[in-house]
């Protein structure tokens, strides 16, 4: 009988900053990969045109989390506010774990800076998980396995 190849779940995963594990979040979106094609045609050609490929664009990782105590992801974003792109920007990567959490699929991202934090909204009648966002923009995807 052929062995069963099943899909990895969506619920473990982790996320390294410069090859350092980041705590767990509550989501991740990984980007997609796009690019854009240049429509061209020259004058004596026959009236259709060519598509060449464009530049690649890629979307930007969007993190969720419940906030802690720690600093770590708004003090990276700081460094960006303050002007200091050269310490904020990093290698990042995704990493799908299987049931065992032993790391399967992975993503990662080269030179990685935060965009974007937006604090947690907060509600005296809620009860739901004060949760912060990270937005991070890269130049570079590549699933290496």
């Amino acid at each position: 009988m052929a062995d069963r190849n099943d899909p990895y779940r969506n619920c473990r995963y982790l996320l390294e900053i410069d090859a350092v594990a980041v705590a767990g979040f509550s989501e991740c979106t990984i980007p997609d990969s796009t690019q854009d094609p240049i429509e061209y045609r020259e004058g004596n050609e026959v009236p259709t045109v060519r598509k060449i490929p464009g530049l690649i664009k890629y979307g930007n990782i969007t993190l969720k989390q419940g906030i802690t105590d720690s600093m770590d992801l708004f003090n990276w974003r700081k460094l960006v506010e303050d002007g200091k792109m050269a310490d904020a920007r990093s290698n990042v990567a995704v990493v799908v774990l299987d049931e065992e959490g032993n790391p399967k699929a992975r993503w990662e991202f080269a030179e990685a800076w935060p965009t974007k934090y937006d604090a947690p909204d907060l509600n005296a009648t809620g009860n739901d998980i004060a949760v912060e966002t990270l937005e991070i923009a890269h130049e570079s995807m590549i699933r290496v396995s």
